[in-house]
């Protein structure tokens, strides 16, 4: 059987065994109820045992959780119930499981998600974390953490059109799909054009799938929203696994997703992506990241998340291809890659979002470092974020009537000193979204205090401030301004309509 058979006789099979899984419950609200908290998030940290034992006794559904998420060998008889209608004999023609003996065992990952609108089921290439399994050159990853980060972290505003680039397993498709009208992926792995499609039919999703390299299927084309979770992996200009490496040297893979998603935007139109940049001696990262920006028509926020060090960054990806750095067999592995770093005088690679909107303006960049932890995802929060920035360009803020948002808070901070507690620090801080803070000094504490509702502009309560306090009118504004937009642009203050 070809390959193009099987992926036929896969997407065939999946509306029966959607069928099953809606009859036994395998949806994620089954799993969590079957599991219970503990071994649910025994599930979460990649240790079987607590989930076999679990499932153990549960029917159908506790064989399709050992099936698919443990990737168990279980007894044919058990599973043939468990995925009916769609017999053993067919889901192994589909390339769904394989028959030892008499038993079964699955080839791929199916696993029940709901991001936010009921249970879709996402389709993959089993990961090694519940059973050993090496790691292919075309593997398929599935539900991880970065997915999941861009899923937390991605607009859900309705729009028209979403396109999906590098799509992988479809999670992000089918997470588009809950907001828009049309949804396009594109990736350049027949293998994910596989699986995405299957994804799409077990969800029964109408997703137009295209398979070629980044941006070239959808040439001359523009969409409401591009989503996008790239191979960003920094490292050498090769391909090892297609998940991760884009074959570009160092972060060449975000300079072109960042460079190039712009032209594939309608007026007005965003984009979320993640992506990874180097830090160089001697180099701000910002103006790196500012360098894969056209100077006209795009509004840019940059979040960098965390920054790894190169040792660290190295042996992490090593492990996730199925490298042991301990093995003597893989050290030429991480020393190549170390050198390669070392050369290009890398000393660190950071890591975070970046969301775009396409205007006719001139650029305008925010790069900033949010590396705090935070509860609330990301979520709609560039699109108030360019709200604001839409507020900044059209008003000055000293003829603004401004007010604090309620979840604003200021909080000083004291240290010991030789006469009781000093005071070393003013800070305000948000209480919701990504939490942000910044520090003013008492001057900038006073002038936030008399912001009201129905009072006075900044500019008049500059001028109050400074007769009160003999400071010269001009010079407080000077300050005041920079302060108030920056607090207005993380939404800590904002406009009376």
């Amino acid at each position: 059987m070809t390959s193009h058979d099987c992926s036929s006789s896969l997407v065939a099979a999946c509306s029966r065994l959607r069928l099953a899984f809606e009859a036994n419950g395998y949806d994620a609200d089954g799993v969590l109820r079957l599991l219970g908290d503990d071994a649910h998030a025994a599930l979460g940290r990649s240790e079987p045992v607590p989930v076999r034992n679990a499932s153990r006794g549960s029917g159908a559904l506790g064989v399709l959780v050992r099936l698919f998420l443990l990737v168990d060998d279980c007894p044919e008889a058990e599973v043939a119930e468990a995925i009916a209608p769609l017999s053993v004999t067919d889901a192994i023609a589909a390339g769904i499981v394989v028959r030892t003996g008499s038993t079964v065992r699955t080839l791929l990952d199916i696993r029940p998600l709901d991001a936010g609108h009921g249970t879709r089921w996402i389709v993959s290439d089993p990961d090694g974390s519940m059973r050993v399994a090496d790691t292919a050159a075309d593997h398929v990853l599935g539900v991880g953490q970065a997915s999941l980060s861009l899923l937390r972290g991605t607009p859900t505003s309705p729009v028209s059109s979403v396109l999906d680039v590098g799509t992988g397993c479809g999670v992000q498709a089918v997470h588009a799909c809950g907001y828009a009208d049309r949804v396009t992926a594109t990736d350049i792995s027949p293998r994910s054009m596989d699986l995405a499609a299957a994804t799409m039919a077990l969800n029964n999703l109408d997703v137009e799938l295209l398979h070629g390299s980044w941006f070239e299927p959808v040439a001359g084309r523009t969409f409401d929203r591009v989503v996008a979770n790239p191979p960003f992996v920094v490292g050498r200009a090769e391909v090892r696994h297609s998940y991760r490496d884009s074959g570009l040297d160092l972060d060449g893979a975000s300079a072109l997703m960042i460079g190039q998603a712009p032209q594939y935007l309608t007026p007005g139109g965003t984009a979320a992506i993640l992506a990874s940049w180097v830090h160089i001696r001697g180099e701000d990262w910002r103006a790196r990241v500012a360098s894969w920006l056209p100077e006209h028509g795009v509004d840019a926020w940059v979040v960098e998340r965390d920054v790894a060090d190169p040792a660290l960054y190295v042996g992490t990806w090593m492990r996730d291809g199925g490298l042991d750095p301990r093995d003597p067999d893989a050290a030429p592995v991480a020393q190549s890659w170390l050198d390669h770093f070392a050369a290009a005088d890398v000393e660190g690679i950071g890591f975070g979002f970046v969301y775009l909107r396409k205007t006719e303006l001139p650029t305008d960049l925010l790069a900033e470092e949010l590396t705090h932890g935070f509860s609330d995802p990301l979520g709609n929060e560039p699109l108030e974020y360019f709200a604001r920035l839409d507020w900044l360009r059209e008003h000055d803020v000293l003829d603004s009537v401004l007010t604090l948002d309620p979840d604003t808070a200021l909080e000083r901070v004291y240290l010991p000193g030789a006469e009781g507690w000093s005071p070393v620090a003013v800070r305000v801080h948000r209480g919701n979204g990504p939490q942000w803070q910044h520090e003013i000094d008492e001057l900038g504490a006073a002038l936030l205090a008399g912001l009201r509702p129905d009072g006075l502009p900044v500019g008049e309560l500059v001028e109050l401030l400074a007769a009160a306090h003999g400071e010269d009118a001009d010079e407080l504004a000077a300050h005041a301004v920079p302060m108030m937009q920056g607090l207005v642009r993380h939404g800590l203050v904002r406009p009376v309509r």
